[in-house]
């Protein structure tokens, strides 16, 4: 065989294998798992929740039919969130979680995902990082390897990895928001609060209850947060929607009217708290790297930065400028997926602590 045939048999080789056998960048967050695949693009975007039957321990349902559960429960079935602030808090539902996303993202002929990226949070233990890695790993994906969430979602939101100049990426969602400095591919300062966009449902759902005396659930204060909520003073103030639920005194099924004015000062309460997070890490930050950022400003990523008017908000508050990442909910897994690129870029920003994480490394890398 003359060289050139070799050669062409190993690059068919090389398209066979990502064919039956998927490249995955995985996003596990406390709201939501997003999981993108290489060349495929995002494949799975659905809640982080599962069913729970109360009598057997047995998973009903997850992801998106288990939150459609959520709050209409039958009396033996309870929704859980397995991931809490970003850390499994539950393993086994975690690992059942994800073996049933990995499952759906693989492609109809793949029965094995040969390697996977995963983001995690900044400041993770290793006990942690561990619950996670085995997770994946017994959800049938071959190699492992993780990178650090405030990384991959400046990589994805255009940060080259290897400027030298720092950026801050402030990613808000669901259990926490992460304020990341980053530069030359590395995590130069990051603070983690737990506060995001289930801290503005639970603000509308207790003051729902405690000023209009209407017991309302997580996705009607979703809906209230979407339609009505805002960073800023809504340009109509008088805008309403009905909402339904469960009146506080006689507990029958109720109705009430509820107006963006109504709701602007409930969301702002919680921004502001966001904007306190924000400041506190920017002041921790080295001379050099305040004034990168203050050149530069601030990017924001997560679902959290959809929210209406966040982004003139912070730019007024820190007097800096602010943007929000093209679809902020994806910039994560579109940095992890970049990482299969740049192999030796990839050596650089690579979390590993314990032996095997760092085999997996050099496997995932061959």
């Amino acid at each position: 065989m003359s060289f050139t045939s070799k050669t062409a048999a190993f690059i068919g080789l090389d398209s066979l294998r990502e064919l039956v056998s998927d490249s995955m960048a995985i996003d596990m967050g406390s709201a939501s798992t997003v999981i993108y695949v290489r060349g495929r693009g995002v494949v799975i975007d659905e809640p982080s929740l599962v069913a729970v039957n109360a009598i057997n321990g047995e998973i009903t349902a997850i992801g998106k039919e288990a939150q459609q559960m959520y709050g209409r429960e039958a009396r033996d079935v309870t929704v859980i969130a397995p991931l809490l602030n970003g850390v499994v808090a539950d393993y086994e539902r975690t690992r059942e979680m994800l073996a049933q996303f990995v499952r759906s993202a693989r492609s109809g002929i793949s029965h094995f995902s040969r390697r996977a990226l995963m983001s995690v949070m900044a400041g993770i233990t290793q006990v942690e990082q561990r619950a996670l890695f085995n997770a994946a790993k017994e959800a049938s994906i071959g190699r492992v390897c993780m990178i650090e969430g405030g990384v991959a979602a400046a990589i994805g939101a255009g940060v080259k990895i290897d400027d030298d100049r720092a950026s801050a990426i402030v990613d808000i969602g669901g259990a926490t928001t992460n304020v990341s400095v980053v530069a030359n591919g590395a995590i130069v300062h990051s603070r983690t609060h737990t506060i995001g966009g289930w801290t503005i449902n639970e603000a509308i759902i207790d003051h729902v209850r405690r000023h209009r005396g209407l017991v309302i659930g997580a996705q009607t204060a979703e809906r209230l947060k979407l339609d009505l909520g805002s960073a800023t003073t809504p340009e109509d103030l008088g805008k309403e929607i009905q909402i339904n639920g469960r009146d506080v005194f006689t507990g029958s099924p109720a109705a009430i009217e509820i107006s963006a004015g109504e709701i602007y000062p409930v969301v702002h309460e919680i921004i502001r708290k966001i904007e306190e997070t924000i400041s506190t890490a920017l002041t921790e930050s080295p001379a050099e790297v305040a004034g990168d950022i203050y050149a530069r400003g601030i990017i924001l990523t997560g679902g959290g930065a959809l929210l209406t008017g966040l982004d003139d908000y912070l730019a007024e508050k820190t007097r800096l400028s602010v943007r929000i990442a093209d679809e902020p909910r994806y910039a994560m897994v579109r940095g992890l997926e970049q990482m299969f690129d740049e192999p030796l870029a990839f050596r650089r920003v690579i979390r590993c602590g314990p032996n095997q994480l760092m085999q997996d490394r050099d496997l995932l890398l061959s």
